[in-house]
C-alpha cells in the first residue's frame, strides 16, 4: 500500500500527501513493537557545534535531536506548574520529555490513533502524564482547560487548520500559550500566517528554523539509517529514507536544502492579561 501511495503522490502531490504521511506514521508504529521509535520529528540542532546543549539523562541521548526540537518549542515559556496539552503526541516521547524535564502540573498527550494511545498508556508511568484519544480538529476538552497547548510537526496532516486553531483558542485559559512548530511548502506560509492572525491568538514570536532542522537531520542520519535497515523491508527502505529526511535524498531533505520547504516555530498567546513568562 505505501509503495503504491508513494508513486501516486509523485503525480498528485498535494491530494495524496496527507494520506501518505498518516500511513507512514501508522506503519512505523505497527512495526516498532520494541519501542525504539518514541519520536517522529525531524529534530533541531544549533548550527554552531560549540553551542551548549541541553542536559539529558543517558537513556535520552539517542533521541537528542528530536528532544531538542521539543525543547526549542515547549521551553519558550516556563511551563512549571501549568496544565499542558500536546496535540498529536504520537509515540509519546515528546510529552514524556515535557512532563519530566519542564515540570508542568499536568501533561496530556492527545492522538487520533488508537494504537499510539495504547502504546503510550502501556509504556509511560509518570504521575503527571496521561494520554487520550481524540481528533485535533475537534478537541474533546472543556473551554479553558489548559495553560499551554503544544503542537509539533503534526498540523501539516490536518484537513482544516482553521478548525484546529479555533479549538486551541477555546481550550486555552486567558493568557494561555500556543507553542507551535511545523513545516510547509514555501508558498503556503503566507496562508498559514493569515490563519494564525485570524485565530484569536496574539503572535509573540516567529522563527525560521530550517537551518536547525537540516543540521539535526545530518547529525541524526546514521541512527535513523541503522533503524530503517533493521526494521523496514528492503523494498520499502528507499521510500522510508525519503520521508525520514535522510541526508542526500530527493524528497523532504532536498526540498529543505533548496528552500522549497521551510520549517518555522511560533509562540502565540490567548489574550487575557499582559504577556509574561516568555524566555529569551
Amino acid at each position: 500500500m505505501l509503495r503504491g501511495l508513494y508513486y501516486l503522490r509523485r503525480s498528485f502531490p498535494r491530494s495524496i500527501e496527507r494520506v501518505l504521511t498518516k500511513s507512514w506514521y501508522r506503519y512505523l508504529s505497527r512495526m516498532d513493537r520494541e519501542g525504539n521509535m518514541l519520536f517522529m520529528n525531524y529534530g533541531w540542532a544549533d548550527p554552531d557545534p560549540a553551542a551548549p546543549q541541553i542536559p539529558l539523562d543517558a537513556q535520552n541521548e539517542a533521541n537528542r535531536y528530536c528532544i531538542q526540537l521539543y525543547h526549542h518549542v515547549a521551553a519558550a515559556v516556563d511551563l512549571t506548574g501549568l496544565d499542558v496539552l500536546e496535540v498529536g503526541s504520537g509515540r509519546g516521547g515528546g510529552a514524556s520529555y515535557i512532563a519530566r524535564y519542564l515540570k508542568p502540573r499536568s501533561m496530556v498527550g492527545l492522538d487520533i490513533t488508537d494504537g499510539a494511545i495504547r502504546f503510550c498508556n502501556g509504556r509511560y508511568h509518570i504521575p503527571n502524564l496521561s494520554f487520550v484519544r481524540g481528533d485535533a480538529e475537534s478537541l474533546p476538552f472543556d473551554a479553558g482547560s489548559f495553560d499551554a497547548v503544544v503542537n509539533i510537526e503534526s498540523s501539516h496532516c490536518y484537513r482544516s487548520m482553521d478548525r484546529f486553531l479555533a479549538g486551541v483558542c477555546r481550550v486555552l485559559r486567558p493568557n494561555g500559550y500556543f507553542l507551535f512548530a511545523d513545516h510547509r511548502e514555501r508558498g503556503e506560509f503566507d496562508a498559514l500566517r493569515g490563519q494564525l492572525r485570524n485565530s484569536g491568538l496574539t503572535l509573540l514570536r516567529e522563527q525560521t528554523i530550517t537551518p536547525n532542522v537540516l543540521r539535526a537531520l545530518d547529525l541524526d542520519n546514521a541512527r535513523k539509517q541503522k533503524l530503517i535497515e533493521a526494521k523496514v523491508p528492503k523494498v520499502l527502505q528507499g521510500i522510508f529514507c525519503e520521508f525520514a529526511g535522510m541526508t542526500g535524498t530527493r524528497g523532504v531533505y532536498a526540498r529543505f536544502v533548496r528552500g522549497d520547504k521551510e520549517y518555522f516555530s511560533f509562540v502565540l498567546q490567548k489574550p487575557g492579561r499582559p504577556a509574561e513568562g516568555m524566555s529569551s
